[in-house]
């Protein structure tokens, strides 16, 4: 009884997969990326600029990530790819621009950064359109 309670059900780590894709991803849209299109589109000057590429620039490559990537890996679609700005735009929220902040203010970068190593370590899994499309039948 112990055992069969301990042992991983079938479908496990893709219902892992699509329940962290499904959160976050969702999370991030609602949260990050409707945010910053609707209290930065008129003035995206006024977005910071870590990295010293402009603010615009630095601006429209954060929707990029928090939008539309983030809608990428909710759906299951390009996921590893659609990761990609999503784990850049993180290492910059913690190592930038939030580096002398206290833990607190990096907390919630960490925890989506890791979420998002854990995505690409397991992969978009059986419940998504990356493996209707591209797995092989």
């Amino acid at each position: 009884m112990l055992k069969r309670l301990l042992s991983p059900l079938p479908y496990s780590m893709d219902w892992a997969a699509l329940v962290m894709r499904l959160v976050f991803c969702g999370l991030m849209v609602y949260n990050h990326g409707f945010m910053k299109i609707t209290l930065f589109s008129e003035s995206p000057e006024s977005f910071s600029d870590p990295l010293g590429i402009g603010a615009s620039a630095s601006y429209y490559l954060v929707v990029f990530a928090e939008g539309i990537c983030s809608g990428l890996v909710l759906l299951g679609l390009f996921t590893r790819l659609a990761l990609l700005p999503l784990l850049v735009t993180m290492l910059v929220a913690v190592f930038s621009v939030n580096w002398d902040n206290p833990l607190t203010e990096k907390e919630l970068p960490l925890l989506y950064l890791s979420v998002y190593v854990g995505i690409w370590l397991l992969g978009p899994g059986r419940f998504s359109l990356d493996w209707r499309l591209f797995n092989p039948k």
